[in-house]
């Protein structure tokens, strides 16, 4: 076995390696090591990384000199950090738009790319992600890795309740649990009526894990009521989420495990990181989400200057392959929000460690009277009441030259039977509730149960209606 068990560039794992059942690690030796031995093994795959990308891929080459920046100057981690220019989404999607489809950030021959995966493109351009078949097979084994670090093991049923298209998720988790040996279930989702089916198959197969989104498997959870089943009943020891915010929220998190009996675990939502964005937790503590820093090796950084901050500090999580040969990112931004800590972990794996999982993206971030607000926050203050339905929307407006935040929110059925009364008394409290959380008054209406949509994949929850006051204000200026 290779030094750092099997660790080379490019990857060659053993397809037929597990470790003993009852070991807590993949690999014992890479998570347990002292950080600052890691980090100098870390070092040598970056130069290894850089060289190869720089001689690879003219996006790298040319972004690299335009910058100053030679891969034979790398020889501290703080050069990596002061010297390689951050890669943002629009620049990837530039590169496709002038070396279609892939962007001459492909290092790989187009005959060698084995999946196609990509953004949905429904805010612009779609990104195109090619996955050559080896780094297809790095995917697996670095999912299989970090599912077996929450408990999942050979033999277990892992149900991949997520959309099979072009999201990546739902693919890494299947091929996660197909490396591992455990018996996958890829129910997927999206369909008209799968929901109700699913709940039937939930209650008969008892999987050991599911996957998905938070917002489904609340959703979820609602059906299985209605089909007169106790989501405990499934048997589930774990879930894991991935695809939006939420599972390490609190109030979310606290839910979504009381309803199932089980485990949840935030596994972060950055598509071109793969696998998970290289953040999960481990089965002896789900609160946050570790970076395994020796798969994908993460910075958090100044969001301005794109400098790793101190441990303890927040700022926007800046990502790198260290064993993807396709389309490897270097130093890509994530635009997301955290804060992470380099401490002592339960599980005894010496990684840092982003305690509160990521906040949100930063554009999702709104500001109301000078209050800057994350969507997370109004979900994790609404999951902490008892008369909660489980749906709202957050909707900003504009009066005259005041922004107003207005919350759409359901009651919980039974409490929606008890009369006005109790709906004022709860209308009431979920406006002192987000006023204490937030620091604003929030106009609040209340929604009757199933009025509002819900969705088996990422929940969109935001209404941002200034832009229609600003459109007919202009109108009214021009006099037309």
């Amino acid at each position: 076995m290779a030094m750092m068990e099997q660790w080379s560039f490019p990857t060659q794992y053993d397809e037929a390696y597990l470790p003993p059942a009852d070991s807590r690690y993949w690999f014992p030796v890479r998570e347990t090591m002292p950080a600052a031995e890691r980090e100098r093994a870390i070092l040598t795959r970056l130069q290894e990384v850089c060289r190869y990308a720089y001689e690879s891929a003219p996006f790298y080459r040319r972004k690299w000199d335009e910058a100053g920046f030679h891969p034979s100057q790398l020889k501290t981690l703080e050069d990596f950090e002061s010297r390689v220019p951050v890669v943002k989404k629009i620049d990837l999607r530039s590169s496709q738009a002038a070396h279609p489809p892939f962007g001459d950030y492909l290092c790989v021959p187009d005959e060698e790319v084995f999946h196609i995966h990509g953004t949905s493109g429904t805010t612009g351009r779609p990104t195109a992600f090619a996955v050559g078949r080896n780094d297809w097979r790095t995917i697996a084994n670095a999912h299989a890795r970090i599912m077996w670090g929450m408990g999942m093991r050979p033999g277990d049923m892992i149900c991949v309740a997520a959309v099979f298209s072009l999201y990546m998720g739902s693919w890494g988790a299947l091929a996660g649990a197909e490396r591992l040996h455990a018996r996958a279930f890829p129910f997927g989702a999206g369909a008209p009526g799968m929901s109700a089916r699913l709940v039937q198959w939930l209650h008969t197969m008892k999987p050991a894990a599911f996957y998905g989104t938070p917002s489904y498997a609340i959703h979820l959870s609602e059906v299985a009521r209605e089909e007169k089943l106790n989501p405990r009943d499934f048997g589930l020891r774990c879930l894991f989420f991935s695809g939006e915010p939420g599972a390490s929220v609190p109030g979310v998190k606290d839910r979504i495990e009381d309803t199932y009996g089980a485990k949840v675990y935030d596994c972060g939502s950055m598509a071109e990181m793969s696998p998970f964005m290289n953040v999960a937790a481990s089965r002896e503590s789900n609160q946050g989400m570790l970076c395994w820093q020796d798969i994908i090796y993460t910075e958090v950084c100044d969001p301005v200057k794109f400098q790793r901050v101190p441990y303890g500090e927040r700022g926007t999580p800046v990502y790198t392959h260290l064993e993807r040969t396709s389309q490897p990112m270097i130093r890509l931004l994530s635009g997301d929000l955290t804060q992470w800590v380099n401490e002592a972990n339960p599980c005894g794996r010496t990684y840092p460690r982003l305690p509160q999982g990521i906040f949100g993206r930063i554009d999702d971030m709104f500001t109301i009277r000078g209050e800057n607000i994350y969507p997370s926050e109004i979900d994790a203050a609404l999951n902490q009441l008892p008369g909660y339905g489980g749906e709202h929307r957050i909707v900003i407006t504009r009066d005259a030259a005041m922004d107003e935040l207005l919350l759409r929110v359901e009651p919980a059925e039974g409490l929606h039977r008890s009369g006005s009364e109790a709906i004022e008394a709860f209308r009431r409290e979920v406006g002192h509730k987000l006023q204490t959380v937030l620091g604003i008054r929030t106009k609040v209406e209340i929604a009757a149960p199933g009025s509002i949509a819900r969705t088996d994949f990422k929940a969109r929850r935001v209404i941002d209606d200034r832009e229609v006051f600003r459109s007919l204000n202009a109108q009214l200026q021009r006099g037309t």
